[in-house]
């Protein structure tokens, strides 16, 4: 079964290649009203899954929808719809001493495999970047997010039968492992995959798959407050970075400041507790922050709090006595995902983004802003930690690959 629906898949992603982009568009704007319409079949159905999972389950707030968050995915999906399509563009042009013109042209991958966990709302942002960028979806969601996905596949399905396109456009797999052996070893049938999730996910999809894979790796995410931070406007960034939501990959993990900035550790971290943030200080941070923030939320870090993607309301701090040690720790503990200094010393500014490997890299803002839509891409797939083909936030480009088109009037090469 899982083969058909894969080759039925292979076979939709060639009917697109005859859609208008005013189609598709219009296709977009239709779901999005579509899911807001649907909003209440989708809760109820995500319900299910949330009393599955229960409320001590680490992704809970991933897989967590509500009225205002479908709202955001379909204005995502409007978004997705307003940008123009990154297909039949021109990146490249020569013309021979022949006459030969070669171009060079961005077109569709074809079939683009998703596999991910509790995450219902990528189903709906995956869709959309895939459609608008000429390729038909394989989605293998996780079985904490099943009844969810179902019901989102499911208005999908019922918009793209409206607009005289085949359902295998979205196919949803079931979701078990064959499922996902299958997608890994469809040579010929998927032309990439993404793993989206934990880093056994991913490790996983790396060590197995024997079709293209784009990682989009775990966020250990690190704010360095340096010597000549601004206290009032750190304390905001680093706030903001841990606690806007603690769930996702952007979410700050650890926080390295420099040790003539201990005085003020206490108010950059004064509304910590506000949100039950729990602390893993070094040594000099644990002595600069007892007594000064509450004993029941200040733990001293191990090792093994360093390099740690904490996912929770919980952050480490590291204290450092130079811009250069607090890049040797990024550069030991950095899962190359996004990167944070904040400082007014330009100097410091320009040797933190020079020298810190990773696809985003902050002065003076926090993580939380590594997102596709904030960056104005409309969605995205993922955050790519990789550096080929894509790295960063993925939208509608980076799922795109190009061909050549040689055009001549009959020269022959000899």
């Amino acid at each position: 079964m899982i083969e058909q629906q894969l080759l039925a898949a292979r076979s939709a992603s060639v009917i697109l290649l005859r859609k208008s982009e005013a189609d598709i568009n219009s296709l977009l704007l239709r779901l999005a009203d579509a899911l807001e319409a649907d909003s209440d079949t989708i809760l109820e159905a995500n319900s299910r899954d949330l009393a599955r999972a229960g409320k001590d389950y680490c992704y809970y707030d991933r897989l967590l929808l509500t009225a205002e968050r479908i709202a955001g995915i379909a204005s995502d999906m409007r978004n997705v719809a307003s940008l123009p399509s990154p297909l039949g563009k021109l990146l490249m042009e020569s013309v021979r001493p022949n006459g030969m013109r070669i171009r060079k042209v961005s077109v569709p991958f074809g079939v683009i495999g998703v596999i991910y966990e509790a995450r219902p709302n990528v189903t709906a942002d995956v869709f959309s970047l895939c459609l608008k960028a000429g390729s038909a979806c394989v989605l293998k969601g996780g079985k904490e997010a099943a009844d969810t996905n179902a019901a989102v596949v499911s208005v999908i399905h019922r918009v793209l039968s409206e607009c005289g396109l085949p359902e295998a456009c979205c196919t949803l797999l079931p979701n078990d492992r064959e499922a996902t052996n299958e997608m890994l070893n469809a040579v010929g049938k998927v032309d990439l995959v993404i793993p989206r999730g934990s880093s056994r996910l991913i490790n996983f999809v790396r060590d197995n798959a024997r079709i293209p894979v784009i990682e989009t790796g775990a966020g250990v995410c690190h704010t360095y407050f340096d010597r000549d931070g601004d206290l009032a406007m750190g304390a905001e960034i680093i706030f903001n970075g841990k606690t806007r939501r603690v769930s996702v990959c952007n979410a700050l993990d650890c926080l390295i400041i420099h040790r003539q900035r201990l005085a003020d550790l206490p108010a950059l971290l004064a509304r910590m507790p506000e949100k039950n943030v729990l602390v893993y200080a070094d040594d000099e941070a644990y002595k600069a922050l007892d007594g000064h923030y509450p004993a029941e939320l200040l733990r001293p870090a191990n090792p093994e709090h360093f390099g740690l993607e904490m996912l929770s309301y919980q952050m480490a701090i590291r204290t450092v006595g130079s811009i250069e040690e607090a890049l040797d720790h990024i550069a030991r503990y950095s899962s190359k995902h996004s990167e944070a200094i904040v400082s007014s010393n330009p100097e410091a500014l320009q040797l933190f983004s020079t020298v810190v490997d990773a696809a985003c890299v902050y002065t003076n803002l926090p993580t939380s802003w590594t997102d596709g839509a904030q960056f104005g891409f409309g969605a995205e797939i993922g955050i790519s930690t990789q550096k080929l083909h894509a790295r960063g936030p993925m939208a509608l480009p980076e799922i795109t690959t190009y061909k050549y088109i040689i055009e001549g009037e009959g020269q022959i090469r000899k």
